[in-house]
């Protein structure tokens, strides 16, 4: 089916309006707040400190425990409080798209602890949690390899399009949703899901446009980081 114009306004290639910032929760090691279009994540770091019970401990490096989960009130549908089945899965999916930057094995013995909590919500929730969450890991001041940006790029109807919202991922002819992290210096691919069907080509074409939102995403998170330490610097 032919998808001739975003019902936003958009271009396929563009996205939502983004803003970020960190420092929002005074008692968190680290936290972040990122928002996309109408989706908002925050997020919350607490660590590195000593994993109990003893025998979950890793002598070699820390263990990275990311919790993601949307309040009740973020979606017009009716969703039960609490953890479920696609939080879980998305908590894991987190965990790995991030693991990779963090220096883990400088902390052994040890847990950090990450939480995200979606408070509204108009899809790409996984990949606004996943940038809101690298923020608060950079702010906590965990030594990281680099910085992760994430985006939902896909095809509805015809095209390949970046930054789905929900009408899209609800388009009537089917949508396929490919969440992407990338790192910002050597553009790493630490998060590829897929959710549909695409040829080779148009992957590609996807892989293509989640680069240039990424970068988009990353030069506003570290803009965000630079702002709190200018603030910090102010302040003293």
């Amino acid at each position: 089916m032919v998808y001739s114009k975003r019902e936003d306004g958009r271009k396929f290639d563009e996205l939502r309006k983004i803003s970020a910032k960190v420092g929002i929760i005074k008692r968190a090691d680290g936290s972040a707040r990122f928002q996309i279009g109408d989706t908002i994540a925050i997020a919350a770091v607490y660590g590195p400190r000593e994993l109990h019970p003893k025998f979950l401990q890793d002598p070699e490096k820390a263990v990275l425990r990311c919790n993601y989960d949307m309040a009740s009130f973020s979606v017009t549908e009716r969703k039960k409080p609490g953890p479920s089945r696609r939080s879980t899965e998305i908590s894991l999916v987190t965990e790995k798209a991030l693991a990779s930057v963090v220096e883990l094995d400088l902390f052994p013995n040890t847990a950090i602890d990450v939480f995200i909590q979606i408070i509204q919500a108009n899809a790409g929730t996984r990949c606004a949690g996943i940038c809101a969450a690298a923020m608060a890991l950079a702010h906590a001041g965990i030594p990281m390899k680099d910085m992760v940006a994430a985006i939902s790029v896909g095809k509805v109807g015809d095209k390949i399009v970046i930054d789905l919202d929900k009408e899209e991922e609800d388009f009537e002819e089917g949508a396929t949703d490919i969440p992407v992290a990338l790192t910002a210096r050597n553009k790493e691919v630490t998060l590829l899901q897929l959710d549909g069907e695409v040829s080779k080509d148009e992957l590609m074409q996807a892989i293509k446009l989640a680069r240039k939102g990424c970068e988009e995403i990353h030069n506003v998170q570290i803009e965000a980081l630079k702002e709190i330490y200018k603030e910090d610097k102010n302040g003293q």
